[in-house]
């Protein structure tokens, strides 16, 4: 498939995708405009343009630049930046989702599936090369069951799914909310192992296909998937650890960055030349002209006059309190005042006039240490960089077959001590549900991975958030050695478990779909 690079901006994508997927009443669920016309689904360069539609939204700020980020965001891990209102309710539990923050993604997430529909209702009928047939389907299964994945795990629940839709009903007027989430999962299930049956080993791929989905992208979310059905059904937990083993053995290579340096290794898995490393399973592939823009948001706002950098989302008090002590995952997660770094070519020490707390993750900052033009977007006004955010990585797959044993009463060690050798850290025997639980949040820390959806499935929300976030403030804001005084920079917040373990769907979806809301919200 590498006539057509999937980084290849697209433009205004396709004729047959403009009209339904740019109705701002979308999620009535039904497409507009005619997908099966003449004029389209005829050639093999059209599959293969269809298929890289399903990945326009890694360019959208609104999905994996900004948007999910709100939600991630709601953890005990970090804070916002600056006062926002939106993003306040939902960090609080009080938004109605009809925010702008987040209103926008629940009809994204129905846009790539009726994206997918449409590729699996046209193209087993076109006269094209087979193996091009098998990966624009399997990447149209894949990609499909993804856009369920994100969905349910925020919006769907024991009390209610969220509508199915498929390629057989997807002009029908109406949809209903399933009774379960099981529903969704089961979806899922049929779509991943089809997606996995069609689609090679990332290997198979040539540079201009690095970040489509293949083989071992559907056996990750496979098991995350069953992680998340394990909530309720513990047979579900079995499921887990047999596809972590499919990508574990797949043949594709799969293992952590591990040269026996703990001060680069897992600071490296975040550097550009590791795109594509045996530690990346799932990316927003991003290039320093589109895609992801979190790397920017992450960074100082206005970049100390160098470049413009949004400066959201600081890490708490409590995060970097958290990592134990020789954990190499600590400094290369976390800046602190006084930290030395390389920022445009030139050494300088880490100071902040932005941070609420005192810190800024430095997980995505690597683009930044060179000029500008190696990695960044000259368009400052739009700061991508060719770094791509890591949505599933190998580490993930070991955490989830770890966690999945410990539910099962056997032993993880081996798993948590391979993450654990990595940070520099000693290991481990007997682990616990705790020390799963404390390797993921020193992992994972400001990743897609997610830790408010951890302690929402652990049931650990509610403490979590009923104590108040905190910070250093620092008597000077521009010096990097001034004394600093612990300040409450985020009050206690009040986490309802039988209501905010999921989020409100956007209102205008709720009108337009005429579906329920969930439940307390």
């Amino acid at each position: 498939m590498k006539k057509i690079s999937i980084n290849r901006v697209i433009g205004a994508l396709l004729v047959m995708f403009a009209a339904q997927s740019c109705s701002e009443s979308f999620t009535d669920l039904t497409p507009k405009g005619s997908v099966t016309s003449g004029n389209y689904w005829r050639t093999e360069s059209d599959a293969i343009f269809a298929s890289n539609g399903l990945y326009e939204h890694w360019g959208d700020d609104d999905m994996f630049g900004r948007g999910v980020f709100w939600l991630v965001n709601a953890s005990d891990d970090m804070v916002t930046g600056r006062t926002d209102a939106g993003s306040a309710a939902v960090r609080d539990f009080v938004a109605t989702g009809g925010e702008s923050r987040i209103n926008g993604m629940y009809k994204k997430f129905y846009q790539i599936i009726q994206r997918a529909n449409s590729i699996l209702l046209n193209v087993p009928e076109m006269t094209i090369d087979e193996e091009v047939k098998r990966r624009v389907l399997g990447q149209a299964h894949f990609m499909r069951a993804y856009a369920y994945f994100y969905l349910t795990q925020y919006y769907g629940d024991h009390r209610a799914g969220l509508p199915i839709v498929t390629e057989a009903n997807m002009n029908e007027a109406r949809f209903t909310r399933p009774a379960h989430v099981s529903e969704n999962y089961q979806q899922m299930e049929q779509d991943l192992l089809a997606a996995a049956e069609l689609l090679p080993l990332v290997t198979a791929y040539g540079a201009n296909d690095l970040g489509r989905a293949h083989k071992d992208a559907a056996y990750a979310y496979l098991t995350k998937m069953y992680m998340h059905w394990a909530r309720y059904d513990a047979n579900k937990w079995a499921e887990v650890v047999r596809y972590a083993d499919m990508v574990t053995n797949s043949g594709s290579g799969r293992a952590l960055i591990n040269t026996g340096n703990p001060q680069e290794d897992f600071a490296s898995v975040f550097y550009v030349e590791n795109n594509f490393s045996s530690e990346y399973i799932f990316s927003v592939v991003s290039t320093n002209v589109r895609g992801c823009i979190l790397p920017a948001v992450l960074f100082e706002n206005t970049g100390y006059g160098l470049y413009n950098g949004w400066g959201y989302f600081h890490p708490t008090l409590e995060l970097y309190n958290h990592f134990e002590a020789g954990d190499a995952r600590k400094k290369a997660t976390i800046l602190e005042f006084g930290d030395t770094f390389t920022l445009f070519g030139n050494e300088r020490q880490y100071y902040s006039s932005n941070s609420w707390t005192g810190f800024q993750f430095n997980k995505y900052m690597q683009p930044f240490r060179f000029p500008q033009e190696v990695h960044l977007n000259p368009n400052g006004d739009y700061p991508t960089s060719n770094l791509s955010v890591p949505l599933v990585r190998y580490a993930d797959i070991l955490l989830m077959k770890a966690e999945a044993l410990i539910m099962q009463n056997q032993n993880a060690d081996g798993l948590i001590n391979q993450i654990r050798s990595r940070a520099g850290l000693p290991s481990i025997s007997g682990a616990t549900l705790a020390d799963l639980k404390r390797e993921r949040r020193s992992e994972f820390a400001a990743e897609y991975t997610d830790r408010h959806v951890d302690l929402v499935r652990w049931g650990d929300a509610e403490e979590a958030y009923s104590k108040p976030a905190t910070g250093r403030q620092h008597t000077s804001k521009d010096n990097p050695n001034s004394p600093y005084t612990v300040t409450e920079v985020w009050p206690a917040r009040n986490f309802n478990p039988a209501i905010h373990h999921v989020w409100p769907i956007p209102p205008a979806d709720i009108s337009n779909s005429g579906i329920s809301q969930n439940e307390g919200w």
